[in-house]
């Protein structure tokens, strides 16, 4: 699908934030949508695979989609901030979007240590929360268990940080509404299911 790309420096909790946004080609956008990218200390980057087919993926459905890098990732200043940083970092790009498109609806996405932000982040004042490749091994989902905005969760059948049992588990649990979508993949990064990741926002 065609698309319309622009390069954006954001201001930033520690400096400046590297972004890019993509709205859709064929019309304009009927909604706003963040994607969170995965750890930065793993090699985690806005031109992640995944990252880049969730925004696909929200872009083919008529969203105007920003990525960004959290502090200290590429052309992004600052340094890893614990993840507390990183959610600041994302609540400031996500205020730019929000600025840019106010009268559109939001979607606050991510994937991997993303998604951890992504719910921190969108609970509460988002349309819908997409968590992707959840990792379950993080102990800490205080933030999940009050939780009433609509949280879609996207998980690989061998996701080595998330099984099948613990995602299911985590999402038994939580308080309505919610979905849960199992990929049939290779591993946490969706190897060899890709097409089947971006295939699943046409749906959800």
């Amino acid at each position: 699908m065609p698309r319309r790309i622009e390069s954006i420096v954001l201001p930033g909790p520690a400096g400046r934030l590297e972004a890019l946004l993509e709205e859709p080609e064929d019309a304009a956008p009927i909604e706003a949508a963040l994607v969170c990218h995965p750890h930065p200390q793993h090699g985690g980057t806005m031109h992640n695979k995944v990252v880049y087919r969730i925004a696909r993926g929200l872009r083919s459905t008529g969203s105007a989609v920003l990525r960004f890098n959290y502090r200290g990732v590429n052309l992004s200043e600052g340094g890893y901030a614990e993840g507390e940083g990183e959610l600041d970092d994302a609540r400031a790009a996500l205020n730019y979007l929000r600025q840019r498109y106010p009268e559109l609806p939001f979607t606050v996405a991510g994937f991997s240590f993303g998604s951890r932000i992504a719910l921190r982040l969108g609970c509460g004042i988002a349309r819908r929360v997409i968590a992707v490749g959840f990792p379950s091994v993080y102990k800490d989902k205080a933030s999940l268990d009050t939780c009433t905005t609509p949280r879609i969760f996207i998980q690989s059948t061998h996701d080595q940080f998330g099984s099948v049992g613990e995602i299911e588990s985590i999402v038994a649990a939580l308080p309505e509404p919610k979905q849960l979508h199992l990929i049939e993949a290779q591993d946490h990064f969706f190897a060899g299911a890709l097409d089947a990741l971006e295939a699943v926002f046409k749906v959800i």
